[in-house]
């Protein structure tokens, strides 16, 4: 029989499978409780987290200081900062205008190191630590309502240079860089945060053109990868999120990766209709995810699994 020591032990290791919202811009109750009986991996903070520079060093110091206070050793505070429709940090912090625009610009290389530099100096100033960045989805034809603005370019090649300089940036100035959405989201016709797409490649343009950003960023040591909530019949029948063949055979095996590999949020429709949170959690950790992603409800940062 497991004492009541050893089952709160057991609930902190997995707790540090986690990441995990948090409600508003200043260190709650309940955030304080579950940092400390779970000792997540990470928090991911929103514009609902973020009012201005000096309230934002505060969060991040506090919720630092509080993993320290309960476990010796500090979190994963990321955000999404990719610039242009999706960018956490607003102004007085240096707004730009996402990747497709630095795709287009005449100098996109160095348009590519401005945006990790500056990026990576204010998050740096504030306590970030970790940019759930850069997405290095090749577009194909006209992009899903989501993904407008966010790719860099139609070409593999323009999308393996300029998602290797930003990670290249961003982590040799500080800022662990999260690549997405692995094997590739350019042909979503249906937006994961709602339903489930199905993404009908054959195995030679996954190879040809959806893996090659992905192996460039590897080459570059990026910290982690961020999955896709998508289905990739060539590859299996599941989501990118909850498949082994994806994650581990592909990511992990045949393309060398040995970073944190990171689930898209779970509470996504994609995932949370078919699955729901908690079963979709154990299907990606078993599928081989490192931390998984959980943006809205802390409750889901403890919730088991039912059987069956």
């Amino acid at each position: 029989m497991n004492t009541t020591l050893e089952l709160a032990e057991l609930d902190r290791k997995v707790g540090q499978l986690f990441m995990t919202g948090i409600p508003g811009p200043f260190l709650d109750e309940n955030t304080e409780i579950l940092i400390r009986d779970y000792h997540p991996a990470g928090v991911i903070l929103f514009s609902r987290n973020i009012e201005n520079p000096v309230q934002l060093a505060g969060l991040c110091r506090d919720l630092k200081d509080t993993s320290i206070k309960y476990h010796g050793n500090p979190l994963f505070i990321a955000v999404d900062q990719e610039g242009g429709r999706v960018a956490r940090l607003k102004k007085p912090f240096q707004v730009f205008p996402g990747n497709e625009a630095i795709g287009k610009d005449a100098d996109p290389i160095a348009r590519a190191m401005e945006f990790g530099q500056i990026t990576a100096r204010e998050m740096k100033m504030v306590g970030l630590n970790m940019n759930f960045a850069p997405v290095v989805d090749v577009q194909r034809g006209e992009p899903e309502e989501h993904l407008k603005g966010r790719m860099f370019s139609e070409s593999q090649e323009k999308v393996a240079r300029l998602g290797r300089t930003v990670v290249k940036t961003l982590q040799e100035n500080g800022i662990m860089a999260v690549a997405k959405h692995f094997p590739g989201l350019g042909r979503a016709g249906i937006d994961p945060h709602y339903d489930l797409p199905r993404i009908k490649l054959d195995m030679e343009e996954i190879r040809e053109v959806n893996l090659p950003p992905f192996s460039a960023v590897i080459k570059e040591k990026v910290a982690g990868i961020m999955t896709s909530h998508a289905v990739y019949p060539a590859l299996e029948g599941v989501p990118a999120t909850v498949s082994a063949t994806i994650l581990r055979n592909l990511l992990r095996e045949k393309m060398g990766f040995e970073g944190l590999i990171v689930t898209d949020d779970l509470e996504m429709g994609a995932i949370a209709k078919k699955w729901g949170v908690a079963k979709g959690a154990l299907a990606s950790f078993m599928a081989g995810a490192d931390i998984l992603l959980i943006c809205e409800n802390q409750k889901n940062c403890s919730e088991k699994p039912e059987k069956g």
